[in-house]
């Protein structure tokens, strides 16, 4: 299978390239993807940079290059219920967007939609499934915007809209978007870093994530890619 695996962090990126066989490095309009091989699966890699505009010139860049049957996105994303715990691993089943608002001008449209397209991007099921069960493998909505969320009253005003979030992220709903308007599948497994409202300032508990947790994702990517056919 060809499968594009995008990452917003240099720090991410430098934990993927070793898992590529036979690595080869491409650049394509100005963006510079690693290639090679995880299993059977032919991979394209690449760092999108952090946020939606990067995210979705990333994606597109990829998909028009490579057309990949699949596109996963990994990283880290702060968590945003109670439910999920640092180190937890949230798999989008669902992505939106936390920081659209149209309704002003358009009353059709729900907060968080944008005119023409759906509120929520659905995460590929038939890829989801084989994710393992595992109590800190939660799956549901993940909600993305351009802003770092590090503080409880940012996270309750999210929280308001989408009351249903698992956790929050600056790239998923980008990429999810590209993908739904170029009909390629993609899934989000997003790594909990940190959880905003456990203190004032969440950024120590975001430092001392990298310790242990890089490992534990891609050990999950891994696993999925095993299962794919």
């Amino acid at each position: 299978m060809r499968i594009g695996i995008i990452v917003a962090l240099k720090k991410e990126l430098e934990l993927l390239k070793p898992q590529l066989e036979n690595l080869r490095v491409v650049e394509k309009n100005g963006i510079t993807f690693y290639c090679g091989s995880i299993g059977n699966h032919r991979i394209a890699a690449m760092q999108c940079g952090v946020g939606k505009v990067n995210a979705a010139i990333g994606t597109v860049t990829m998909i028009d290059n490579y057309n990949p049957q699949l596109i996963i996105n990994t990283g880290v994303a702060g968590g945003a219920n109670k439910s999920v715990s640092i180190m937890d691993l949230v798999v989008g089943s669902q992505v939106c967007y936390h920081d659209v608002w149209c309704g002003g001008f358009d009353d059709t449209v729900s907060y968080g939609q944008m005119q023409g397209l759906p509120l929520y991007f659905d995460g590929a099921a038939s890829v989801i499934e084989k994710i393992h069960d595992d109590p800190h493998v939660h799956c549901g909505l993940i909600v993305s915007g351009d802003q770092f969320i590090d503080n409880i009253d940012d996270l309750n005003t999210i929280i308001s809209h989408f009351p249903q979030a698992l956790a929050v992220d600056m790239e998923s709903g980008a990429i999810a978007h590209t993908c739904h308007v170029r009909n390629t599948p993609f899934v989000s497994m997003r790594i909990i870093s940190d959880s905003p409202g456990a203190s004032n300032d969440n950024s120590q508990q975001y430092s001392d994530f990298w310790v242990d947790a890089p490992a534990h994702t891609l050990a999950v990517v891994k696993e999925l890619l095993q299962k794919l056919d």
